[in-house]
């Protein structure tokens, strides 16, 4: 429990935390001025449980564009107390396009990938979600396209089960040019 005071008391007695809200909380290894923290302590991870939701991008044709929502999420019980990155990967006719969001992720591997870094501090039962706008190849066939996935590391991070999603884009036929019935 990152800045909160835990009573610890001897078996058959009640004990209790006192805990702030988590957006007035400290950050993980701060400490009240005067006191004194263990370095060890004060720079071991925290106890959270990153994770990647599936959000399919929607639907675009051929040499269309789409956007990818790369959300993940902290199941907790503590907020983040490390950077964690989100990779994005591509599938085959698929590039990244700027601008992305946040703005400090950049691709990579020719544009079939992108890598996104989120500061420390993501509490628990929040989210975290990177915009990545995405241009099909002009010869990319109708149908589902598969092969990509959303992807998130961090040394919080205690279960790496629930780290990775793929996606799918529905590439559709353009109703551009086409007259209104």
């Amino acid at each position: 429990m990152t800045g909160c005071v835990v009573a610890v008391l001897a078996a058959g007695q009640a004990a209790g935390a006192v805990c702030p809200p988590d957006d007035k909380a400290s950050a993980p290894g701060a400490s009240a001025p005067g006191s004194t923290v263990d370095p060890a302590a004060a720079a071991r991870p925290s106890d959270s449980d990153l994770y990647v939701v599936r959000i399919d991008p929607d639907p675009a044709a051929p040499g269309g564009t789409t956007t990818l929502h790369a959300f993940v999420g902290n199941l907790g019980p503590d907020r983040t107390a490390s950077p964690f990155t989100v990779v994005v990967t591509l599938p085959p006719g698929v590039t990244s396009e700027e601008p992305y969001f946040p703005e400090d992720c950049y691709p990579f591997q020719n544009g079939h990938r992108v890598r996104c870094t989120f500061p420390a501090g993501l509490p628990k039962f929040r989210s975290a979600t990177a915009l990545i706008p995405l241009r099909l190849s002009p010869d990319v066939p109708l149908g589902e396209l598969a092969g990509g996935f959303v992807a998130v590391r961090g040394d919080d991070d205690r279960n790496e089960a629930n780290n990775r999603e793929p996606f799918t884009i529905q590439v559709v036929e353009s109703t551009e040019g086409r007259p209104a019935v």
